[in-house]
């Protein structure tokens, strides 16, 4: 899938053949199938979201802006073995019982609706890891995935 140079200069990337600018990457030829196969991955998975996180990071790191991109979405996400909505079952548990990245579950949370995983089952996570993360931590997913529900409502 080819991605506009809009698109790209807007998360002060530049792919290969682009021309480079102070805080723009340039990437070699094996780097940009990566980078295009991780950006389709993180737009179907995250959407808006990540393209907000990856915009978050232009000015101060577009570095680890890049590496989002390719790693994890290019890398790890694409690979076949579970689905999207298995893997952001798994994410949304992880970042949960880690209870330090609430804008990072909340982005996750985002992405498990939107690859279908139900409101009721994310709940269902947060007192499942209530046995295994402690009451602190399913208690600030559980009001995380509130704060999501509510944001989408008012997105609506």
């Amino acid at each position: 899938m080819k991605y506009s140079s809009i698109i790209i200069f807007t998360l002060g990337i530049a792919i290969s053949g682009y021309g480079q600018t102070e805080n723009q990457i340039k990437m070699d030829n094996t780097q940009t199938e990566r980078f295009e196969r991780g950006w389709e991955k993180l737009n179907e998975i995250d959407g808006e979201a990540g393209v907000k996180v990856i915009e978050s990071l232009k000015d101060i790191s577009p570095d680890l802006g890049k590496y989002t991109i390719e790693y994890p979405f290019g890398d790890v996400y694409s690979r076949k073995i579970l689905d999207n909505r298995t893997k952001e079952i798994a994410v949304v548990a992880a970042l949960t019982a880690m209870g330090n990245a609430r804008p990072q579950l909340k982005v996750h949370i985002n992405a498990a609706l939107n690859v279908g995983v139900t409101e009721e089952e994310l709940s269902e996570i947060m007192i499942l890891m209530s046995v295994y993360a402690g009451f602190p931590s399913a208690l600030n997913g559980t009001s995380a995935l509130k704060e999501v529900m509510e944001e989408r409502k008012t997105e609506k």
